[in-house]
């Protein structure tokens, strides 16, 4: 399995970006994605996350301003990001595994219930 984000940058406070997570392989019994984040010296931390039922749920940081989906029939996952501060700098991280809780990608130490992950793409954002 692989996956591959795409549309980090760097930005002002208050402008958006997307990324997009292209997934190599289709998970016939449904899957659980996420949108994770970790910037230099903290713990890596879940962003958004999507089921395969389109389910979704988000961390309280981001609620409001951005916003998980995926194509319809392509495996790619998006994260629109609107609004950025620059708290939200870090790498950001996409990840995918069986059918799991939604939940559980903002629950604490998320990152640790997904076995495949991105390479990541780096998000900035100056004041």
């Amino acid at each position: 399995v692989q996956l591959v984000e795409s549309g980090g940058g760097s930005v002002q406070a208050g402008e958006s970006l997307t990324l997009s997570c292209e997934v190599s392989v289709h998970f016939d019994n449904g899957y659980c994605m996420g949108w994770f984040r970790q910037a230099p010296g903290t713990e890596r931390e879940g962003v958004a996350g999507i089921d395969s039922n389109g389910m979704t749920v988000y961390a309280d940081s981001v609620k409001g301003r951005f916003t998980i989906s995926k194509h319809g029939t392509k495996n790619i996952m998006y994260l629109q990001m609107n609004s950025l501060k620059p708290e939200d700098s870090a790498m950001y991280y996409c990840a995918i595994d069986g059918f799991r809780p939604v939940s559980m990608v903002v629950a604490l130490n998320g990152a640790n219930a997904f076995d495949y992950w991105g390479q990541g793409t780096q998000v900035t954002v100056s004041s």
